[in-house]
């Protein structure tokens, strides 16, 4: 049996006195898309935000591919990760110098940067905007600036944290579809987390249900939602 690239064990996180999740074991193995499903308030960016170890779990531990996270080295796990946030958080650069500065934070060539700057945004489609200033960009063209700086880091694990959320419907149903015939391709290890189940299809078969800070279902997206015309009828809250 292969090792899981990330795994958590005993996980939790209690915050002013609230528990905001506890996760027995939840594994992700290489090449594999994991959607977490739940509604506001479930803990799901709570949960991202440790499993990037930008949260210290307050009980349990994180293992990347059997390595256990330590104060030691969490830096170095990071770098082994990219995240991409509902707000594409952009620095005030070019969309080129967005992904080039964040490369060469890590180490990367100049020229190799620049080439993976070039190809990214291509293949997300803004390449025609790598001189305009990432301020001036729409919502859908900032996150998808996003996700091209976050596939240029190569990441071993992509976590993605509800990233169509503040996009207009059609701005959404394009990057979807662009996604996801990009995670298709590259077989890239992904974390994604979403309250709308409508976008799970798209990206991934597998499916966590996370609810008041528990996993209460994990499967195939057909063994949770069967083939109900009404999908919130299988989940324990209303959309």
């Amino acid at each position: 049996m292969s090792q899981p690239l990330l795994e958590v064990r005993d996980l939790s996180l209690t915050l002013s006195g609230r528990e905001i999740f506890s996760i027995e074991r939840l594994a992700l193995d290489r090449g594999e898309t994991l959607a977490i499903i739940g509604p506001n308030g479930a803990g799901k960016s709570s949960l991202l935000n440790t499993l990037a170890l930008l949260q210290r779990p307050s009980t349990g531990r994180i293992f990347i591919d059997g390595q256990a996270a330590a104060n030691g080295n969490t830096i170095k796990m990071r770098r082994r990760m990219a995240v991409v946030f509902q707000d594409a958080m952009l620095l005030d650069f070019s969309v080129r110098q967005n992904i080039t500065v964040a490369l060469r934070i890590r180490g990367v060539a100049r020229k190799e940067a620049g080439d993976r700057a070039e190809r990214w945004l291509k293949r997300f489609g803004v390449d025609h905007l790598a001189q305009q200033a990432a301020r001036s960009l729409s919502g859908g063209e900032a996150q998808r600036t996003s996700l091209a700086r976050a596939f240029a880091l190569e990441p071993e694990l992509l976590m993605l944290d509800e990233p169509f959320g503040a996009l207009d419907y059609p701005t959404r149903k394009n990057l979807l579809q662009d996604l996801s015939a990009i995670l298709a391709e590259m077989r890239m290890t992904t974390l994604f987390v979403t309250h709308d189940f409508s976008e799970i299809p798209h990206l991934t078969e597998r499916v966590a249900v996370l609810h008041n800070g528990k996993i209460i279902r994990d499967g195939s997206f057909q063994e949770i939602f069967g083939d109900s015309l009404n999908l919130s009828r299988q989940l324990p809250w209303e959309f």
